[in-house]
């Protein structure tokens, strides 16, 4: 089996391709599992080290548009795509020509490409609860559940949910097998902060743990959906394994979340690492990240992931303490 997984360098990206790469097979449309013969990293950066060291994993390096114009990837007899690579949402409202270019012409153009190859390859599209917003002067309803309009108030949930409607009308075409699936914040990630509004939700645990200040930029009492980086890649990877009779309908899921608030968030990090960490984050309003992230839904339901046997987090306080464990190196202050 071949596999490309577009932002394959990225955190998210790479922890796909190691999770694959220890199972070893696949089952995709709930057929009889098949061996990994060689994953495709497509990135600007390269892979980290130990994936580069992997002779199943190919570095396809530059842009995504360049690289599928080029017919650099997909390579022939690509059987599953994982296209995770995008422009973030504070990226999307600052560049929307960046947005555009990445989130929609690129997923297009990736869709087309593996039309091309006449094998119709399995697509899994990472799409975002961004999709979800709230118009107005008309709040959301409650709870938001797979079938749910999406109402997007931001240029980035609206390339999101445009690429859902365009993964849905190739796989109705029988150009490729189609799965979107929403992602919800993935919380923690480690590493640096990206250009996304809701990275504080991973900064507000991670630079603390770590020593450094950080800054929260909304209420503690707002809403938020998260997962945790083992949670999300189990529902990425449930996506491609699944036969058309488990998936149903051809629209999105929604992967599985923990509701909490930012506040319980902060509640948890000082349970594991004390007041010493909690005392280390600046309550400092910014309203352009309060403006966008106030639209978004923080209880969302998850009945289709469900049926496909996916859970959701139930414990942050237990994903601050596996983000410890998986990260003990960017970790400076004493836990619990």
């Amino acid at each position: 089996m071949k596999i490309l997984i577009t932002g394959g360098s990225g955190f998210l990206g790479a922890r796909l391709a190691r999770t694959l790469l220890a199972k070893g097979s696949l089952s995709v449309g709930g057929a009889a599992p098949r061996a990994i013969e060689s994953i495709t990293l497509a990135d600007r950066a390269p892979p980290p080290d130990d994936l580069a060291r992997d002779p199943r994993v190919k570095f396809a390096g530059g842009d995504l548009n360049e690289q599928v114009a080029s017919r650099t990837i997909p390579a022939a007899g690509t059987d599953v795509v994982f296209h995770l690579a995008a422009a973030v949402s504070g990226e999307c409202e600052a560049d929307f020509d960046l947005g555009m270019r990445s989130n929609l012409d690129a997923t297009r153009a990736l869709l087309d490409a593996c039309r091309a190859l006449g094998n119709q390859p399995t697509f899994v599209f990472s799409s975002s609860l961004a999709v979800f917003g709230n118009l107005p002067g008309q709040p959301l309803p409650e709870p938001i559940s797979d079938y749910t309009l999406p109402t997007p108030q931001g240029s980035y949930g609206i390339q999101k949910y445009i690429g859902e409607q365009l993964v849905a009308d190739y796989a109705r075409k029988k150009f490729v097998r189609g799965r979107s699936v929403r992602l919800m914040t993935v919380s923690v990630r480690p590493g640096r902060p990206n250009g996304a509004a809701s990275s504080f939700l991973s900064g507000m645990i991670r630079e603390p743990l770590a020593g450094v200040r950080a800054q929260v930029p909304v209420a503690a009492d707002t809403p938020v959906a998260l997962s945790s980086p083992a949670r999300t890649i189990e529902g990425i990877i449930r996506a491609a394994e699944a036969s058309d009779a488990e998936w149903g309908p051809l629209t999105a899921i929604n992967l599985p979340s923990l509701r909490t608030t930012v506040g319980e968030m902060a509640a948890a990090l000082e349970r594991v690492a004390g007041k010493d960490a909690s005392a280390l984050l600046d309550w400092t309003p910014d309203p352009a990240i309060i403006k966008l992230v106030k639209t978004w839904p923080g209880n969302v339901t998850f009945e289709r992931a469900r049926g496909l046997g996916l859970q959701a987090d139930t414990d942050y306080v237990q994903v601050v303490r596996d983000y410890i464990r998986e990260n003990p190196q960017a970790v400076k202050l004493p836990v619990q």
